[in-house]
């Protein structure tokens, strides 16, 4: 019986610490930096690159999804990221939306 019980909250101590795993994070994006962003020190960037082409496409309105043309948009503003380590990913994205005009 103790045997048991010892065995039940064991599981319950791995169960509830593998939760903490999943904790919620918040990223201001205005503050991550190319240098950031280009060494992938900020959890998902490739979640945080497609939420800014969501940002700026809903600032002008656009509520269409081209999956060619994000793929490019990310990759653009990647490579701008790498040539500019100090400015900020929001500035690399409005450089490259204003090169692309």
């Amino acid at each position: 019986m103790k045997k048991s019980r010892i065995t039940s909250l064991a599981i319950a101590a791995l169960l509830s610490a593998g939760t903490l795993v999943y904790a919620q994070v918040t990223v201001d994006v205005s503050k991550i930096t190319c240098e950031q962003f280009w060494f992938r020190k900020i959890p998902n960037p490739e979640k945080v690159a497609v939420w800014l082409s969501g940002f700026y496409n809903g600032k002008r309105g656009n509520t269409v999804i081209d999956t060619p043309k994000l793929e490019v948009a990310i990759r653009d503003v990647t490579d701008y990221c790498r040539m500019n380590f100090n400015q900020t990913l929001m500035q690399a994205a409005e450089a490259v939306m204003a090169a692309s005009k």
